[in-house]
C-alpha cells in the first residue's frame, strides 16, 4: 500500500524514514532534510566517513533515528546534487524500499515538490518494493516480503494531479511486478500452454470491458501456416501457442500492435547451448511477458489507444522431433526460411507474430524480444537496443527517456541483408557473427512490409544475473513495460 502525506516527517511513527544524501564537491550532503533534529544533522555530517556514507547512487545506509519517532533513519544516495533528475529520485527511492524488504512501514522524505518528482518517487518506491518468494520455504531472510506500507512525503498530498500520478504509478508497478514474476517462474511451471493459461486468468481478473483474449494451439498454428512457431516448438513435448490479447476502447485515437518473444525455455535445440549459463534461458520469454502486461496496464489505465498484443510462445528443446539445421520452414504469409542454426529460434516465432500483427493493419508495430547475445556485446547488460523505421525507432527512444529506461537507437544497414541469403529458401535465419544484433533486426524487417515498426532487443536488460541496483532486483527486471506504456500514452 502506498499513500501521499503532507505531515512533517519528523513526526511520523514508522519503522523507517528515508532521506536523500548526495555529493557536492566530493563531500556528502543531506537533501531537503532541514526537518531533521539539528543534533542528528550535525552527527551525520561529522560521522559520515565512519558510517560509510558517501551519497553515491545505489548507496543505502541505516543509522539510529535519534530524536525521531521512527525506528531507523535511512540514507539513500542520489549521486551528484547538481545532477538530480526524476530518474535519480526514482532509483534512490527504489534502492531504499528494496533494501528495506520485510519492514512494515516506511516513509520517504525525498524531494517531491512537483508532480514529476512525486511520480518518480512513488514509482521508484513501488518498483523497489518487490520480492520473489514463490519457491522459498522456511522463515529466513530470503522469504521476507516487500515493504508493507509506504508513505511519500509531499506538500502535494491533496493535489489531484499528484493523486493521479500515484494511481498511474500503482498500475505501472503492478505491470512490471507481474512481468518479473513470469520471467522468474521455473520453466517446468511456465511452459507455452501454462503461459497462455496465465494470460487468460490475468485478462479475466482485470475485469475491463473491451479486453479480450484468444489462443491458437499447435493444431491451429499448423492449419494457419505459422511455420515458425510450429518448427521451433516441435522438439518439445509441450506444444507452442500464439496468444492474442486485445484492448479495444471506444473511438481509439490510434492502433498499435505489440509482438513479444515467448520462448519459455531455450536450450538451443539441436544447436544446443553450452551448459554454463543455460539456467538463465528461462528468461527468454521476457518480451512476451512485457507485452502481456503492457496491454493489461493500458486497459486498466483506460488509454484511448487500441492495443493488440501477440505472445509468440514455444519451448525450444532438442529431441527426435526437433527441427534440424538445414530444415526449411514456411512462415505465415508464405516466405520460406532455411534454418541454419536452431538456436536462432526467436526470430522464427517473431516472424509469425509480426505477419499476424501486420495483417490487421495497425498504425504501428513494436516487437520486444530477448533476441541476441550480440545485444549484450554491443550495449551491455543495462542498455537495450531499438531498431526499425526512423519515426518509430525515434518515438521509442523518446518514450524510454521519459519513462526512465535506457534504449539506444541502432541502424539496420542494407548491406548486411546479403549475409542472410539462402541457397535454397527465401532467407536464412542467420548470417555471420559480425553485427549479429543488426542482422536479426534485418531478418525481422522482412516480415513487416511498409508498416511503421520498431524492434526492441532486450536480451541483457531483461534478466539481471548480477547484484541488484536501484529499483532493479536480481532476476526478471520487467524492462520495456514502462517504455511501451509511455509510447502508447504518447499516441493517446
Amino acid at each position: 500500500m502506498i499513500t501521499l502525506t503532507s505531515k512533517d516527517p519528523a513526526h511520523l511513527t514508522v519503522d523507517a524514514v528515508v532521506v536523500g544524501v548526495g555529493t557536492r564537491d566530493g563531500s556528502p550532503e543531506l537533501l531537503d532534510a532541514a526537518w531533521l533534529p539539528a543534533d542528528l544533522q550535525a552527527a551525520l555530517v561529522r560521522d559520515a566517513r565512519a558510517l560509510a556514507v558517501t551519497g553515491g547512487a545505489d548507496e543505502v545506509r541505516r543509522v539510529p533515528a535519534t530524536g525521531l519517532p521512527a525506528t531507523v533513519l535511512v540514507l539513500t544516495g542520489v549521486g551528484p546534487l547538481d545532477a538530480v533528475t526524476p530518474e535519480t529520485l526514482r532509483r534512490a527511492a527504489g534502492a531504499a524500499t528494496r533494501e528495506l524488504a520485510g519492514l512494515g512501514s516506511v516513509a520517504l522524505a525525498l524531494p517531491a515538490g512537483d508532480e514529476e518528482e512525486v511520480a518518480a518517487v512513488v514509482e521508484g518506491a513501488l518498483l523497489g518494493a518487490y520480492t520473489y518468494t514463490r519457491y522459498r520455504t522456511g522463515d529466513g531472510p530470503e522469504t521476507a516480503g516487500p515493504v508493507g506500507s509506504i508513505e511519500v512525503v509531499t506538500p502535494l498530498a491533496r493535489d489531484k494531479r499528484a493523486k493521479a500520478a500515484l494511481a498511474r504509478a500503482e498500475v505501472v508497478a503492478a505491470a512490471v511486478h507481474a512481468t518479473r514474476d513470469l520471467v522468474n517462474a521455473a520453466p517446468n511451471d511456465l511452459y507455452p500452454a501454462a503461459f497462455a493459461d496465465v494470460a487468460r486468468a490475468a485478462v479475466k481478473d482485470a475485469g475491463v470491458r473491451g479486453l479480450k483474449i484468444s489462443v491458437l494451439d499447435e493444431k491451429a498454428l499448423a492449419a494457419g501456416g505459422y511455420g515458425g512457431l510450429v518448427g521451433v516448438g516441435q522438439g518439445s513435448a509441450r506444444g507452442p501457442r500464439l496468444v492474442r490479447v486485445a484492448w479495444a476502447p471506444a473511438r481509439p485515437k490510434a492502433t498499435v500492435a505489440l509482438v513479444g518473444k515467448g520462448i519459455t525455455f531455450d536450450s538451443g535445440g539441436i544447436s544446443i547451448k553450452p551448459a554454463a549459463g543455460m539456467e538463465a534461458m528461462k528468461s527468454d520469454m521476457a518480451g512476451a511477458a512485457a507485452v502481456l502486461h503492457t496491454v493489461l496496464a493500458a486497459a486498466r489505465l483506460g488509454l484511448p489507444v487500441a492495443v493488440t498484443g501477440w505472445l509468440c510462445l514455444a519451448e525450444n528443446m532438442p529431441s527426435g522431433t526437433a527441427q534440424r539445421p538445414s530444415d526449411v520452414i514456411t512462415i505465415r504469409g508464405g516466405k520460406t526460411v532455411e534454418v541454419l542454426n536452431t538456436d536462432a529460434e526467436g526470430r522464427l516465432v517473431m516472424a509469425d507474430g509480426l505477419v499476424a500483427a501486420v495483417e490487421e493493419n495497425p498504425d504501428l508495430v513494436v516487437d520486444v524480444a530477448t533476441l541476441t547475445g550480440a545485444q549484450l556485446v554491443a550495449l551491455g547488460a543495462r542498455v537495450s537496443a531499438v531498431m526499425g523505421t526512423d519515426d518509430a525507432r525515434d518515438a521509442v527512444v523518446r518514450a524510454a527517456g521519459a519513462a526512465g529506461e535506457q534504449f539506444w537507437p541502432m541502424p539496420l544497414p542494407a548491406d548486411l541483408r546479403a549475409g542472410l541469403k539462402s541457397k535454397v529458401a527465401d532467407i536464412a535465419n542467420i548470417a555471420d557473427r559480425f553485427g549479429g544484433m543488426l542482422t536479426a533486426g534485418i531478418f525481422l524487417q522482412e516480415f513487416v512490409g511498409t508498416t511503421p515498426w520498431a524492434h526492441l532487443d532486450v536480451a541483457g536488460p531483461a534478466f539481471n544475473e548480477r547484484a541488484p541496483f536501484g529499483y532493479t532486483p536480481v532476476g526478471g527486471t520487467g524492462v520495456a513495460v514502462r517504455t511501451l506504456l509511455r509510447l502508447l500514452e504518447d499516441r493517446a
